[in-house]
C-alpha cells in the first residue's frame, strides 16, 4: 500500500515540477548565465493568490520575474546567443509565437504558448538594456481569443465589463 502512494506522489510530483520547468528554467538559465539574482518583489505572494481567486482577464496563475543590473546585449553576436538561448524553451514544451528585437533601444521580446485547451500557458520574456522581465502565465483560452480578436475591448474585459 505505502509502495502504491509513494509512486501516485512521485508522479504527481513530477508533474508539478515538469508544468513549472519552463519558468523555472529561463530564470535559473538568467541568473546563472548573467551572475544576478532576481530582484524580490515585495508582495508578489498576495498578488499571485488574488489571481488564483479572482481571475482578472482571464489569467488563473502567474509568476513573475525582473532581473536589474544586466550586462546589456549590445550587438549582433549576443543577440543571436539570446534567440539561442529562448530557442531552448521552446524545445521544453512551449512553442513560439513572437519574436521581436529593437536596434533602436536594445530591447527583445520572446511569447511563447503551450497547447490550446481549456486554458493555456503563455511565457513572456523580455530584455531590455541593464533589465530582463519574465512573466509566465496561465489564462483561459477563450478569454485570450476574445482579447486577441478585440483588442480595444481588453479595457473593458480585464475591469470585468463582458459587453464588447
Amino acid at each position: 500500500m505505502s509502495v502504491r502512494f509513494l509512486s501516485v506522489l512521485l508522479v504527481a510530483s513530477s508533474a508539478a515540477y515538469a508544468a513549472d520547468s519552463e519558468f523555472d528554467y529561463v530564470v535559473k538559465s538568467i541568473e546563472k548565465h548573467c551572475g544576478v539574482k532576481r530582484t524580490h518583489i515585495p508582495l508578489m505572494g498576495v498578488a499571485s493568490f488574488a489571481v488564483r481567486v479572482a481571475h482578472p482577464g482571464g489569467a488563473q496563475s502567474f509568476q513573475l520575474a525582473v532581473f536589474e543590473d544586466l550586462q546589456s546585449p549590445s550587438d549582433y553576436s549576443d543577440q543571436v546567443e539570446l534567440d539561442r538561448f529562448m530557442d531552448g524553451v521552446a524545445l521544453r514544451g512551449l512553442s513560439p509565437m513572437v519574436r521581436t528585437h529593437s536596434r533602436r533601444s536594445g530591447e527583445s521580446t520572446y511569447i511563447f504558448a503551450g497547447e490550446a485547451g481549456k486554458s493555456t500557458k503563455m511565457l513572456i520574456v523580455t530584455y531590455e538594456p541593464n533589465e530582463a522581465t519574465v512573466i509566465e502565465v496561465k489564462v483561459d483560452f477563450q478569454t485570450l481569443l476574445r482579447t486577441i480578436n478585440h483588442p480595444k475591448g481588453a479595457g473593458r474585459l480585464f475591469m470585468g465589463s463582458k459587453d464588447e
